[in-house]
């Protein structure tokens, strides 16, 4: 599908979009971060909100209507929470986006406008929920209101891959390794991130620490490491910062400074050194995520091999009734 095209309908029905509202579960809601935060950032017409699909059902905002698009997302097309926001919010007369990986799923429904997305190896990241939903964000900006970053944010988009390449190579050649074999057996994980990277900082706890290897831990403003956290900070406590590219790096840096001098045990994973200097500074923020999930999970395949915890394992999750 095309990006472009889809905005296309989406207006041709509804004339203007005034609510954007980006729903999921775990992994997938955390791909939604990067766009509701760009809208935010971005548009002087169109509120943007970011919601877990159970909560957008019990708690369903009060504009959510006509005006209104909904952009869901469930990677397998049959999580129950997610396919029910995606029928309320079509009731209540919503234009709804049914992103999936899972074509036939209760998501790829006529109901929706469903996009069926590949996954696994050699797929490229344009293909994927991180970068189609900025691209639905910045084409509906452009073709509602203008957005001057337009071409910038598809150029980014053209550049992800590479970039995520040399990066991978990068932290291959010893700091997944480092991260697996000398903070691997830590009692506790601190992960930090700000801005759009915040989300990894978030999804690298739940998904790739908690869900995927049992691991004890907690994520972390970089901003708000300093009204409360940074109490708990010793020798002996391991921290582990994504340090974004952008506007929001000031917030990194400033926690990396105060960690370097008050805890023995730190890993910085570095957009700059990463490759993201080679995405334009006035759209760089929105990616960052897209580098960080694709690091973080090499960082958890060391985890696992360390462990002999292959990160599919589960003891509850789908395994027991909850």
């Amino acid at each position: 599908m095309n990006a472009k095209n889809v905005i296309t309908d989406v207006l041709k029905e509804k004339g203007r979009i005034k609510q954007v509202y980006w729903v999921a579960c775990g992994g997938s809601l955390i791909d939604l971060y990067p766009a509701h935060y760009m809208m935010n950032a971005e548009s002087s017409t169109i509120e943007s909100g970011w919601y877990t699909s159970k909560e957008f059902i019990i708690a369903a905002p009060k504009k959510l209507g006509k005006d209104s698009l909904v952009i869901a997302c469930s990677h397998s097309g049959n999580t129950k929470e997610t396919v029910d926001a995606s029928h309320l919010a079509k009731e209540r007369g919503a234009a709804v986006i049914t992103l999936t990986d899972k074509a036939g799923s209760a998501c790829d429904h006529p109901e929706f406008i469903s996009w069926v997305y590949p996954w696994g190896e050699g797929v490229s990241v344009s293909e994927t929920p991180g970068c189609i939903t900025l691209a639905l964000a910045s084409e509906l900006l452009a073709a509602q209101e203008g957005f001057a970053n337009h071409g910038k944010m598809m150029d980014a988009v053209s550049r992800m891959d590479e970039i995520i390449k040399g990066a991978v190579a990068k932290v291959n050649s010893g700091m997944t390794r480092e991260f697996a074999e000398k903070y691997g057996e830590e009692p506790f994980f601190y992960i930090l991130g700000s801005g759009t990277a915040f989300s990894q900082a978030y999804g690298f706890s739940i998904c790739s620490l908690m869900e995927m290897q049992w691991k004890n831990c907690a994520y972390l403003h970089s901003g708000e490491y300093f009204h409360g956290p940074f109490e708990c900070t010793e020798k002996g406590v391991f921290y582990f910062l994504q340090k974004s590219a952008g506007k929001c790096r000031v917030m990194d840096q400033r926690a990396e400074d105060f960690l370097k001098t008050h805890t023995d045990k730190l890993m910085v994973l570095d957009a700059l050194e990463l490759g993201m200097d080679k995405i334009d500074p006035d759209v760089v923020d929105y990616f960052n995520p897209i580098l960080f999930y694709a690091m973080n999970c090499e960082f958890r395949e060391a985890l696992a091999k360390k462990h002999n915890h292959p990160v599919e394992t589960r003891r509850y999750m789908g395994v027991v009734a909850y």
